[in-house]
């Protein structure tokens, strides 16, 4: 009898064992779920919350402040290029020419009339001019410049600026002849530099801007050729007295290579680093490989 409860008792001992470890199984489970659950809600309401908080905080507003300024030639170019080409199209200006003088003047966009002023050709102020203005010295003491509101109007202005009768006979050139736009510019007193002509065609073949150049047709250039010079009689903007030509001096211009430091460079060139800075407007020592200095004085 004893041997018969105890294999009937067997059975039950065992059912009672299984259902002890499949409730503790299920307790211990149900707190961990709980606890993941509750850490992933909390990271989800306080992103959330954070998300808010930026966007409510931090509100997107447009700036004031001038565009970005390529540092490098390379950047520059491929940056207005494009707008280089319109004015070309609609002006005949070759858009080497304007590029070349935009990475001179400008420093490839470094120099601190374009970083503040968006001037990238060192444009004055004429007594036509109704814009904004910046005041630097250069020639004289606070002079005057002109302030855009993007690079590209700089671009723009730069144009109309050489819509003058002093400029005329350049529109008469082919828009592809860079060299015949480089001799002209100097002879008609755009740069007082006795080598401003040399300057903008070792850019333009140095960087083979040359390449964004169109040529035209016979009609074409006609038809170009007396609208742009009837512009430049009808507007006839009271021209600033040419200024004197300065002594000729030797401008020398230094591209950036790996490895070069301010303090090298004006060793290099007979500078100090104080010299270098001021005369090419750095704020600072930093420099960008295919960057342009001015390393003369």
């Amino acid at each position: 009898m004893n041997k018969q409860l105890q294999h009937i008792a067997l059975p039950s001992f065992v059912y009672l064992i299984l259902f002890f470890c499949i409730s503790l199984s299920l307790t211990s489970c149900l707190p961990k779920q709980k606890v993941l659950q509750s850490s992933k809600t909390r990271q989800q309401g306080s992103y959330g919350s954070n998300n808010e908080g930026r966007r409510h905080n931090h509100p997107h507003r447009p700036s004031n402040k001038p565009a970005a300024i390529s540092a490098s030639a390379q950047d520059y170019i491929s940056r207005y290029k494009t707008i280089a080409i319109q004015e070309m199209n609609t002006y005949g200006i070759p858009a080497s020419i304007t590029l070349a003088q935009g990475l001179l003047e400008s420093a490839n966009g470094n120099s601190t009339l374009a970083r503040e002023a968006n001037n990238h050709f060192g444009i004055k102020c004429t007594p036509d001019w109704k814009g904004e203005s910046f005041f630097k010295d250069d020639d004289a003491i606070n002079d005057c410049f002109r302030v855009y509101r993007s690079p590209e109007d700089s671009f723009r202005d730069h144009s109309e600026f050489l819509l003058r009768k002093r400029y005329a006979p350049l529109f008469e050139l082919d828009k592809d002849d860079y060299t015949g736009w480089a001799k002209g510019l100097k002879k008609a007193g755009y740069a007082t530099n006795p080598r401003y002509a040399e300057l903008l065609i070792d850019l333009i073949e140095r960087y083979g801007l040359y390449e964004y150049d169109r040529g035209e047709k016979a009609p074409e250039k006609i038809n170009r050729e007396e609208r742009v010079l009837v512009e430049i009689a009808d507007n006839s903007p009271k021209e600033p007295e040419k200024a004197e030509a300065k002594p000729p001096v030797e401008m020398k211009i230094h591209e950036v290579r790996q490895g070069d430091t301010i303090y090298s460079i004006s060793k290099r060139y007979g500078l100090t680093t104080d010299e270098l800075k001021n005369l090419n407007s750095l704020d600072s020592d930093d420099l960008v490989v295919g960057q342009l200095l001015l390393v003369s004085k």
